[in-house]
C-alpha cells in the first residue's frame, strides 16, 4: 500500500517539462518552433521600424503589439508558463510579478508628471540655500 502510495506522490511531485524525460523530439521542436516565431517576430519589429510602407503614426502601436507577442512566445514556449493545473504557482507568480513592475513604472510616471508642480520655483529654492 505504501509503494502505491509513493508512487501516487512520486508522479505528482513532477516539475512542469520534466515529464517525459526520455522523449527529447516534442520538446526539441517546442524550442526550435519558439527560436523561430522568436526571430519572425524581432525581424518583423525591424522591418516596421525601418520602412516606410507602414503608416508612420502606427509604428509604436505595431511595436508594441510585437514585443508583446515576443513576450508570449518567451513564456509559454521556452518559460513553459501554461494555465494548467500544475502550473498554477508559475502562473501566480508571473501576475505578481507583472503588478510589481506595472507599479514600479506607474509611480515612476506619476513622479515624473507631478515634479513640476511639486518643485519650488528657482528663485525660492535659491533664497532658501543663502
Amino acid at each position: 500500500m505504501s509503494d502505491q502510495v509513493q508512487g501516487i506522490h512520486s508522479d505528482l511531485d513532477v516539475a512542469p517539462g520534466d515529464e517525459d524525460e526520455a522523449r527529447v523530439g516534442p520538446k526539441l521542436l517546442g524550442y526550435v518552433v519558439g527560436l523561430g516565431l522568436a526571430i519572425l517576430l524581432t525581424a518583423t519589429s525591424f522591418f516596421v521600424a525601418g520602412t516606410d510602407l507602414v503608416w508612420q503614426p502606427s509604428i509604436p502601436v505595431a511595436i508594441v503589439v510585437l514585443a508583446i507577442a515576443q513576450m508570449g512566445v518567451h513564456l509559454v514556449f521556452f518559460l513553459h508558463i501554461t494555465t494548467g493545473a500544475d502550473n498554477t504557482n508559475n502562473v501566480l507568480a508571473l501576475a505578481f510579478g507583472m503588478l510589481i513592475v506595472f507599479l514600479v513604472i506607474g509611480g515612476s510616471l506619476w513622479i515624473m508628471a507631478n515634479l513640476n508642480h511639486n518643485m519650488l520655483p528657482m528663485d525660492q529654492l535659491m533664497r532658501m540655500q543663502r
